[in-house]
């Protein structure tokens, strides 16, 4: 992993082959290891969507050079678009709601993109409305990171290959965060191509509803954690509800201690959403080990898409009380 030592033409060829690191805090008989996608040049894993989705749309002519791509994203996308955009020749808008990380919208800006803010009540659908009208004023195209099967397509691609030759092959379970829900999507389909039976689960916040899609009923209301979980599951075509064996719904609190205690005891500066994930982690890991989840290997993956420094304006290493979300 990260095994960039020759020299290299560009910023986008250094996305990808990052690290997969255990994590300490599940049982021993059945590990626990994080893809640690901060080691990403934009320093998380939507890095990888930006260089796949822009180069498979110039390669197929649904984005002409020195075109422009209008996009609706709460800050990682856009800046993994912004890298890609400025190396392949195209312009970047990006369409954020107000409340999300100003450290993200801020790189956005610094890499040239046009960063455009909706009101943070309208949430994602307003984000994705606005973006449809601007791109249609300016004759830009949407990438649609929600329900474009590129998104789902560039992790199965890259992410998933890189987990099965680090574990050579013995993956016993796939949990991860779901907000348009393409990392889970494409590592999980190919997981189960190569092991039918592999446990595979998606990681909300409490407050989310994509434990609807799996027939349970889930009560929306706000959550702190940035990143995953949705509040219309409409609006999250790429999540298939077929590749998922569980849909586990973490609390704000528990994603914040847990993001607190790896930094502490295990030198990650990972987010709350990469808290999250190893929350449920461990809880399918404990699972496994115990003998109530059935799955073809003893370990577990997840992937930890971002870093805290995004978020220490909202007070994400202080009191639960003082973090804004």
């Amino acid at each position: 992993m990260t095994t960039h030592r020759d020299p290299l033409p560009s910023v986008v060829e250094t996305i990808g082959e990052t690290p997969l690191v255990r994590v300490h805090a599940g049982p021993e008989s059945v590990p626990v290891y994080a893809k640690l996608e901060t080691f990403n040049p934009g320093a998380s894993v939507k890095d990888r969507i930006g260089r796949y989705m822009l180069e498979r749309m110039l390669e197929d002519g649904t984005l002409e050079p020195g075109g422009t791509i209008v996009e609706p994203t709460a800050g990682n996308t856009g800046i993994g678009f912004a890298i890609a955009a400025g190396q392949l020749d195209v312009r970047a808008v990006f369409v954020v709601p107000e409340r999300f990380s100003v450290e993200k919208q801020q790189l956005m800006r610094a890499l040239g993109a046009e960063v455009v803010n909706t009101p943070t009540e309208d949430g994602m659908a307003g984000a994705i409305e606005r973006a449809r009208e601007l791109a249609a004023a300016r004759d830009g195209v949407v990438p649609q990171q929600f329900s474009n099967p590129l998104n789902a397509e560039a992790h199965y691609a890259t992410t998933a290959p890189e987990i099965y030759e680090a574990l050579e092959g013995r993956v016993g379970a796939v949990v991860a965060g779901v907000g348009t829900a393409g990392t889970l999507m494409g590592i999980a389909r190919y997981a189960r191509e190569r092991h039918p039976s592999t446990h595979v689960a998606a990681v909300e916040p409490e407050g989310s509803v994509y434990g609807r899609a799996v027939g349970r009923h889930p009560r929306h209301h706000e959550y702190k954690t940035e990143g995953i979980g949705t509040n219309d599951v409409a609006t999250n075509e790429l999540f298939d509800p077929d590749l998922v064996d569980n849909v586990i719904a973490v609390p704000d609190r528990d994603a914040q201690a847990e993001l607190k205690r790896l930094a502490r005891e295990e030198g990650h500066l990972a987010a709350s959403s990469s808290g999250a994930a190893s929350v449920a982690a461990r809880q399918v890991a404990e699972g496994i080990e115990e003998g109530a989840i059935d799955a073809p290997f003893d370990s577990v993956v997840t992937v930890f898409p971002d870093s805290s420094e995004r978020y220490l304006s909202k007070g994400i290493y202080g009191s639960f009380e003082e973090w804004e979300g």
